[in-house]
């Protein structure tokens, strides 16, 4: 079976040829024109998608050696994400599959990052035998799931306002750093002193508020990018600059301790052997150094995407969409599948 897959649901524009199980592309062309805003501007990225999208799906196919005719399969990422970006490539995808007459596969991009630790190549690894929990990090999402051998999952927690990656990202531009400032701050982090300074760390067992961990698995960032804000105008730059790797250090801990002490403690709470992190964080060092260290603890296993399946990629998507038709997916050749924005919990990803 060859999957066509396409995502556009923010600055990331791929696709990906998946056939008989094995990712033979992955084109990724990630747009620099935000970088001078500090951020995603929506109209630009739905812009940048429409001008780039048959460029980078012609490339995804001679890549893997196949014509538009032997695909069997059209995935497209139908949401959540920037609704004008993830239009450019759902539309695309309906009017390839319709002018081909084959099934489309709408799919969830936050489904798609849950389950892309497991994307079949030569190193890749299979998915847990039973029940795992799912943390999925990025610029957008920040969320905690206990998902099921059929594809169904149940959210545990969630951010109630800033994500983990946007967290990064504000405190990183506080700094001075480029867009996006998550892998400057781990660059910097992995030779600073991560107790330099201790910044909140909301909801969990460190928070020095009245509102204590409790077994409370919600994410909440917004206190930290403050508390950032309020300590850096209270130090000279010469002061920021000579302590740059130590602020960032502590940064990155207030981040990902929260991340990993929520995962574990969701793994332990349900009696689930195995733990899942995915999405653009997911490739940050100091989180898969610390989340490996704390599964290894507890006798906990750790799947963790490649660095290239981590961050926003076709190939997760058309993954995705043969998991669905495995699992008997009756939403074939819809067509007209409306995109959404925002992400659904439906409790299942059926």
């Amino acid at each position: 079976m060859n999957i066509l897959g396409i995502e556009t649901s923010c600055d990331e524009t791929s696709a990906a040829v998946l056939q008989e199980g094995r990712i033979r592309s992955n084109v990724i062309s990630s747009q620099l024109v935000h970088a001078r805003f500090g951020g995603v501007v929506p109209e630009l990225a739905s812009r940048e998608h429409e001008r780039l999208i048959v460029m980078i799906v012609e490339e995804a196919l001679q890549e893997a050696n196949i014509q538009k005719n032997d695909l069997d399969i059209i995935a497209a990422t139908a949401g959540p994400g920037l609704i004008g970006a993830v239009m450019v490539g759902l539309s695309f995808a309906q009017g390839l599959a319709y002018a081909l007459q084959k099934p489309l596969v709408p799919v969830n991009h936050i489904e798609a990052h849950i389950f892309s630790a497991f994307i079949e190549d030569p190193e890749g690894t299979p998915p847990p035998q039973g029940p795992f929990i799912s943390l999925t990090v990025s610029g957008g999402h920040t969320l905690l799931c206990l998902v099921r051998q059929d594809l169904s999952y149940t959210v545990l927690g969630r951010t109630i306002d800033d994500a983990a990656g946007e967290a990064f990202d504000k405190t990183g531009k506080m700094l001075g750093l480029d867009y996006p400032a998550g892998p400057h701050i781990d660059r910097l982090a992995a030779t600073g002193n991560p107790a330099f300074h201790d910044f909140p760390r909301a909801l969990t067992s460190h928070s020095k508020t009245s509102r204590s961990f409790k077994g409370n698995l919600d994410f909440s960032f917004s206190g930290l990018k403050t508390s950032v804000r309020n300590y850096l105008s209270n130090h000279s730059e010469e002061f920021i600059q000579e302590h740059l790797h130590d602020i960032a250090a502590s940064i990155q801990e207030a981040i990902i301790s929260v991340l990993v002490e929520k995962a574990v403690y969701a793994a332990l709470r349900n009696n689930v052997a195995s733990i899942s992190i995915a999405g653009g964080v997911s490739a940050n060092r100091g989180l898969r150094e610390r989340m490996e260290a704390a599964c290894r603890h507890y006798g906990i296993e750790l799947h963790v995407p490649r660095t290239i399946y981590s961050t926003d990629n076709a190939a997760m998507i058309a993954t995705m969409a043969q998991l669905r038709i495995s699992r008997g997916v009756t939403e074939l050749n819809n067509y007209d599948v409306a995109p959404f924005a925002a992400f659904r919990t439906q409790g299942t990803s059926r």
